[in-house]
Formats: C-alpha cells, structure tokens, sequence
C-alpha cells in the first residue's frame, strides 16, 4: 500500500478498492479481507446500493481490530437526485448511517446532472429513472451546480466529511468549479485508463494541487455485463498489456494499477476475488519510463461510462456531460 501526499498533508491511500458491483452476498466479506491484507481506501456511493452491506464489513473489520478508523480512507458520493442544496446533508447522513461511520474522510458529487428528488423512503438507491414507468426517462432538473457545491461546503463546516471533491468533469467544469468555491476540491474522480488516458485534464489537476482518482483502471471489464462494451475492449487481454506483466512476471491488472499509479492518479480497481485482492496490491515494481510511454500509446479516447451514450439507450435520455 501507497499513499498519495494531498495538499493539506494527509495521505490519500493508493490503491483503493472500488465497491461498484460487488456482489451483495460477497460484500460484507470482501471489506473485511480486503482490509486485513491491507487495503485501507475504500470507494463508496449511494448509488451502489450496497453501503450498509460494506458497513457491516468495515464494522468487522474494526472489532476484530485490524485498523482503527483513522486509519482508513472512505468515500462516498452524492447522487444526481440530491443535488438541491435542501437535500445535500440528509442525503451524506444516510450514507453515513448505513455505513456506520461518524464521517467521510472524502465526499464527491458523483455526476454533474442534477435529477428530481426522490424520496428514499419511497425508492432507494434512486437511480437513473423509476423503475416501475414504463419507458422510463430520466427526469432532469435546473440546479445550479455552485448551490450543490456551496451546501457540500456546509458538510465541511459541520465536520460530517473532512474533503469534498468532484466526479466526471472535464477541465472547463473543473475550472469553473474553482471559480467559485470557497472549499477547493480536494480530488477529481474520472474514468482513467490507457484508452482513456484524458492527458489534458490530468496535467491541468495535478497543476491546480488536485488528486485524480482513476475509476475503471482495468478498462472495460465492469462494463461487459451491462452491454457497454465488447470482449475485444478488454485491456487486460490486450498484447502489449499482457507482455510486460510478462516481462515483470505480474499480472496485466497489476500492470495497469501500476500504470495509473506512476501517472500520479490513484487507481481503485474493483475485485471481490480473495487471490485477486492480494495481488492488485503488490506492486513492488517500476515500469520504465519506455513501457509507461508504449502503453500510454494505446490511447483510444474510448470512454466506457457516458451519460450522453448510455441515457438514451438505457433511460431513454440524451443527457451528455463531455464533448
């Protein structure tokens, strides 16, 4: 395990394990192994729909004595349904609450796109759209994302989290954000990985003293059972990935975790396979200057996760966020 120096001199610990789609029946343990081999940067949302389930393997984790809180990292996302400044606190309490936890070492707008609210006694995790509509459509709303900025601000000032940040920007969101901001964003989640190296928008980051989290690091591979992408769009199975995990006698995933890591980003590969878990974090290697340029080469500018591609076909929504 690493650690990512932030401005403000804490450690942001890398890499971190992503909790999207970890089945429900594995998770509680999954947390819980993930945390005694060493893992102490777990990535959360709402949207996942699976935080108390996490909670309870952080709870374990906790009893049995493997780390104290302070020594993780832990962070959830605010979903599109609560971006109205009135919704923004209950909606971190939640999280909080079904995760047991007292705060958020990091809280992030998940996407800029705001969505009416939905009561979560009435549907929770909200999603994209109701379910139960037939041809259901997202249903967009006109907030301002400075009003959601300002009351993420406000979770700050009553110590519910210790750093807000954001998600799924580009480089003139993120400029904009920081137009205004009376809290600058301590972290800029985005989908990275080397068909989506997104050069331009990691250089003017790291200029402004940003931490980039690199969702998705291994590529297509969450998005294959969701219809997104296609067997040929696994890096892992890609030539030049394969022969230099070859070459350092490692694995193609740890090749790209190392990959983000030597970028500067903060990778959060998702596993819930015990032997996998181990060895995404054993990461004793360097790549050379030679192999990160040859595999920073295969740049495809291959977004898997768009709102502006998969809201039509799966919500019936032309909604997009990057140009």
């Amino acid at each position: 395990m690493s650690a990512h120096l932030l401005p403000d001199g804490s450690a942001f610990p890398s890499p971190g394990l992503g909790t999207w789609k970890i089945a429900d029946e594995l998770a509680p343990s999954v947390i819980h192994e993930a945390i005694e081999v060493g893992y102490r940067h777990l990535d959360c949302a709402a949207d996942y729909g699976n935080e108390e389930l996490v909670g309870k393997g952080i709870a374990s984790a906790l009893k049995a004595g493997l780390c104290s809180r302070e020594d993780l990292w832990v962070t959830s996302k605010l979903w599109n349904t609560d971006h109205e400044p009135q919704h923004v606190r209950a909606a971190c309490e939640r999280s909080l609450k079904d995760l047991g936890l007292q705060y958020f070492d990091l809280y992030l707008i998940h996407f800029p796109i705001a969505l009416e609210y939905v009561d979560p006694a009435e549907r929770y995790p909200a999603g994209w759209v109701n379910p139960a509509e037939e041809n259901a459509a997202m249903k967009p709303i006109q907030v301002s994302y400075a009003d959601t900025w300002a009351a993420m601000e406000e979770l700050v000032d009553v110590g519910l989290v210790k750093r807000i940040g954001v998600c799924n920007l580009t480089a003139a969101g993120l400029r904009d954000v920081l137009s205004y901001a009376r809290i600058k964003p301590s972290v800029l989640q985005v989908e990275m990985h080397p068909y989506l190296c997104q050069n331009a928008l990691l250089r003017y980051a790291q200029s402004e003293d940003i931490a980039v989290t690199a969702f998705s690091p291994f590529g297509a591979d969450s998005y294959l059972t969701l219809g997104m992408a296609e067997e040929c769009d696994r890096l892992l199975d890609h030539e030049t990935i394969v022969s230099t995990a070859s070459a350092h006698d490692r694995t193609p995933a740890q090749i790209l975790i190392r990959w983000a890591m030597q970028r500067g980003t903060i990778p959060i590969p998702k596993t819930q396979n015990p032997a996998r878990l181990r060895e995404n974090l054993h990461l004793d290697f360097v790549l050379s200057t030679e192999e990160l340029a040859t595999i920073s080469a295969l740049d495809q500018h291959r977004r898997f996760n768009d709102p502006g591609v998969f809201g039509e076909v799966a919500f019936n929504t032309f909604y997009p966020i990057f140009d």
